[in-house]
């Protein structure tokens, strides 16, 4: 049932800031950022043999709220129906931690809470699917 790492998503409360660390880590600027103009809310690069998306999002936007401890990054697995297979980790005891949203076109994500404490994302990405297919 899970295809592959789609993205992992980090919190950052200044994603400008964020951004311009991972830039000078991964040695190339994000090829996505949004909005365009200002303060960004999201930026996005892509890493790996397989492209797979590192997204720094504004904190604002995390499903819970600020945590003080470190943490609150949610691994996303791809999945081709996000809302059957959160209706079956739900079947299976875990709980909900964001419901489905849809985040743009092609891009779907939700997020359970495992038995075991674990945040489980999953996400239908588009993305995903391209490079895939690409090999």
């Amino acid at each position: 049932m899970l295809r592959g790492l789609s993205t992992v998503s980090f919190y950052a409360d200044d994603v400008a800031a964020a951004g311009k660390w991972y830039a000078e880590l991964l040695g190339f600027e994000p090829y996505f950022v949004r909005p365009e103009q200002g303060p960004p809310a999201y930026v996005e690069f892509r890493i790996g043999d397989f492209q797979q998306e590192l997204g720094i999002v504004d904190r604002r936007y995390a499903a819970h709220g600020k945590s003080d401890q470190a943490g609150g990054a949610v691994l996303y697995w791809h999945v081709d129906d996000v809302e059957a297979t959160f209706d079956k980790l739900l079947s299976m005891g875990a709980t909900v931690h964001e419901k489905p949203v849809e985040r743009g076109p092609g891009f779907v994500t939700a997020s359970v809470i495992d038995p075991f404490g674990n945040i489980l994302g999953v996400m239908y990405n588009q993305h995903y699917l391209d490079v895939a297919t690409a090999h």
